[in-house]
């Protein structure tokens, strides 16, 4: 699959997604339509070898695509990138039978995955879990409450956090693959955010029993430090930064169109300071993303003080920058095109979107989290 090829399913997506944005927003709507082209184009393979008949894409390629589909709705960016997320789980370390027969459904276009990490009480946190697995050593049973499930109603297969089977300790996790049909799942609650309006991310129950040979892995700390926090941060960054991208970029042509052209005045020293600041923190982000896609790439330990260090600054700035990229031009255009609804430049809902930035896994944690990282790593490395 050339990039060529890429690009040109993510445009197909991503014109979908353009096309029912105002109505996913502003009803709370889970983007079914987007789900059903992402499906139509197998891009919901991507990152499945071509072996198992997936596209056989990268790391680099879940970007490009996170980035493109944020030029046209944040929400959807989301969803796609958190299903990569669990896709390369599933591809760097579950087991046969079932690498082989879910890698063959989700290359296929035929299984979208959600994630059930998050856990009343804990939040996002990865490497603890209070629900344990239970099960006679040939089945496992799943009986399970995640507040926050991203698109959880319209998943095919779910990979869980639980507490590991026999363990004295919250922090021993098992990540577990079920398909829909092996749960009970039911909804609770209503989804009603400022903003990322169509992840539809409510509260699920699950409840079911799985074959124990649908554990991924045998330690999920690896596949945290490895797939789940790398892929996160890149693929969420990825998609910040479209959605800021593609603010700047409408209003870009919005100054050049001939309508505009009386109403603003393109030789204003404050309006070309707040286009430029706005430029520059947006290829500041897109620098740091690079920069960490190839450390994510090539690091032999992820795991060390200086790439956590790294990761974790991708996400904060990224969070940071584009919403703030996104503000400067809300100012720059003023009230008419940069905080109504029915502008073109489509500000209202990327300022919206890209506030749950700093709050999804949220900065604060990191932070803290980086200042003893900080503390291990007094040579101040930067490979």
């Amino acid at each position: 699959m050339t990039a060529l090829d890429l690009a040109e399913k993510a445009d197909q997506v991503a014109h979908v997604a353009e096309e029912h944005a105002a109505h996913t927003d502003r009803d709370a709507a889970f983007p079914v339509e987007s789900l059903a082209e992402l499906r139509r184009t197998r891009l919901l393979g991507l990152l499945v070898p071509a072996e198992y008949g997936g596209l056989g894409g990268t790391v680099s390629d879940v970007i490009d695509l996170g980035i493109r589909l944020g030029r046209a709705d944040m929400s959807v960016a989301m969803i796609f990138t958190m299903h990569c997320q669990q896709v390369e789980a599933v591809v760097r370390y579950a087991a046969e039978p079932l690498r082989s027969a879910l890698l063959g459904r989700v290359g296929e276009g035929r299984e979208y995955l959600a994630s059930v990490t998050t856990e009343a009480g804990k939040g996002g946190h990865l490497l603890s879990a209070e629900s344990a697995l239970h099960g006679d050593g040939t089945r496992l049973g799943i009986d399970r409450f995640a507040p926050i499930v991203t698109g959880g109603q319209h998943a095919d297969g779910f990979l869980i956090t639980m507490r590991s089977q026999d363990a004295d300790s919250p922090n021993q996790v098992s990540l577990v693959y079920a398909h829909r049909d092996q749960l009970d799942v039911s909804g609770s609650g209503d989804w009603q955010p400022m903003g990322m309006r169509a992840s539809h991310s409510i509260p699920l129950k699950l409840i079911g029993s799985v074959p124990a040979h649908q554990v991924v892995g045998k330690d999920f700390k690896e596949i945290s430090t490895t797939v789940f926090a790398p892929m996160a941060h890149l693929g969420w960054s990825a998609a910040w930064l479209g959605t800021a991208a593609g603010a700047l970029s409408r209003v870009l042509r919005l100054l050049r169109g001939p309508d505009e052209r009386r109403r603003f005045d393109v030789g204003s020293e404050l309006l070309l300071t707040r286009l430029s600041r706005s430029r520059q923190r947006l290829d500041t982000v897109h620098a740091l993303l690079r920069r960490t896609a190839d450390t994510v790439r090539d690091a032999p330990d992820l795991s060390l003080p200086n790439h956590q260090l790294l990761l974790n600054a991708l996400k904060i700035t990224a969070a940071e920058q584009c919403h703030a990229a996104v503000n400067d031009l809300v100012e720059a255009v003023g009230l008419r095109h940069g905080y109504l609804k029915d502008s073109p430049t489509r500000l209202e809902l990327a300022l919206r979107d890209l506030r749950s930035a700093s709050l999804n896994y949220s900065n604060d944690r990191l932070n803290l989290a980086d200042g003893r990282l900080a503390l291990l790593d007094p040579e101040v490395r930067f490979v």
